[in-house]
């Protein structure tokens, strides 16, 4: 099971003992989580962007272009934080479910 570092924005994929499997993204990266099957990691950049990415670091799409502040896996889908206090749940392919 890998786990992910984010330390001063940079976020890091690291085996269960620490050790350093790859740099998923070196800036600007203000929250992150892994999926389930830990294939895909959902991240938050400063500029309130979430993106979707593969295991290897590549960028599968953007989920949201603005205003979010945090993210996270639930099942299947992503719920994102908003700076109006809301959260959307969104599917992978960054379509809305539904706002709380």
């Amino acid at each position: 099971m890998n786990i992910l570092k984010l330390q001063n924005g940079k976020l890091e994929l690291r085996k269960e003992n620490g050790s350093l499997i790859r740099t998923i993204a070196s800036s600007h990266v203000i929250a992150a989580d892994l999926n389930s099957d830990q294939s895909l990691i959902v991240l938050t950049l400063e500029n309130g962007k979430v993106e979707l990415r593969k295991e290897n670091g590549s960028l599968v799409r953007t989920i949201v272009s603005s205003h979010a502040v945090g993210c996270k896996w639930n099942g299947e889908n992503i719920a994102i934080n908003t700076d109006k206090g809301k959260t959307e749940i969104r599917k992978e392919n960054g379509s809305l479910i539904r706002t709380i």
